[in-house]
């Protein structure tokens, strides 16, 4: 029933069968190694300091492929240079291996505007620096708050807590100077508007309490101030005097009710 398994012919076919089986084989390994490039390695070189852009060129020219792994923001580092890589550099890997980069960013990341009313100047400070911000101009002004911030600005306009601000900013600081020992006389605030009686308070290091003002005013800034407390003068006309630091209280009114620099109406009211 096998005799036809020992017959020569049959031998020899089969062994011409396996020798040409497997140089077949021998053929396709041959032949996918060629295309996987199996055996060729490379050695990654060095890009990390370079201009993302030519970090790629370079890497692309010799024969790998590159991804954007991750895009950071280091101050201390040139903006758009290559941070890390992996592989590293010097690594032995296949042709054709995926080289991916962690970049620094080209554009300034935004950050939150800390509140710093009311800090002391050190731990104001240290808020912004945690927030990646810096210390700009600073000034002061007389306040019972002595050491304190009283306002936060940037680029002469107040900010507000939350506002976005890029990285590294500088914000400016006015402080609170406390109260001085010496006396100023009180300003004559009368026939001015508010908006004017405002700028000689502030220039004066006092404050505004409160605006009494009379029916019919829409805009108490572009009202004038007919009234004043403390007065100027007393009633025995001599000179009134007041701390910096220290709170004023002002009527106005849609219409002028006296002249600017004039005592005469203060008796009369």
């Amino acid at each position: 029933m096998f005799k036809f398994l020992t017959n020569k012919p049959f031998i020899v076919n089969l062994i011409v069968a396996i020798v040409l089986g497997l140089l077949i084989l021998f053929l396709v390994l041959k032949m996918l190694g060629g295309i996987t490039k199996h055996g060729e390695y490379l050695t990654v070189p060095s890009v990390t300091g370079k201009k993302t852009e030519e970090a790629i060129k370079f890497l692309e020219s010799k024969g790998f492929e590159v991804q954007i792994q991750d895009s950071v923001y280091v101050d201390t580092a040139k903006m758009g240079i290559v941070l890390k890589q992996l592989p590293d550099p010097n690594s032995t890997v296949k042709i054709n291996r995926i080289i991916f980069l962690t970049v620094n960013r080209v554009t300034l990341p935004l950050v939150d505007m800390p509140s710093l009313q009311g800090k002391t100047l050190s731990y104001a400070l240290e808020i912004l620096k945690r927030s990646h911000l810096a210390l700009g101009d600073t000034t002061f002004k007389a306040d019972f708050m002595r050491g304190s911030v009283l306002r936060q600005t940037y680029k002469g306009n107040e900010i507000t807590s939350g506002t976005k601000l890029p990285w590294g900013s500088r914000v400016d600081l006015v402080i609170g100077s406390g109260l001085a020992d010496q006396k100023i006389m009180v300003p004559d605030l009368l026939g001015m508007t508010l908006a004017e009686a405002k700028l000689v308070l502030e220039q004066n290091g006092l404050g505004l309490a409160a605006v009494i003002a009379d029916a019919g005013t829409k805009d108490t800034l572009a009202a004038f101030v007919f009234k004043q407390n403390p007065p100027r003068f007393t009633e025995d006309n001599q000179a009134v005097y007041i701390q910096s630091g220290q709170l004023m209280d002002l009527w106005v009114s849609p219409i002028m009710k006296v002249v600017k620099d004039s005592t005469i109406e203060i008796k009369q009211e």
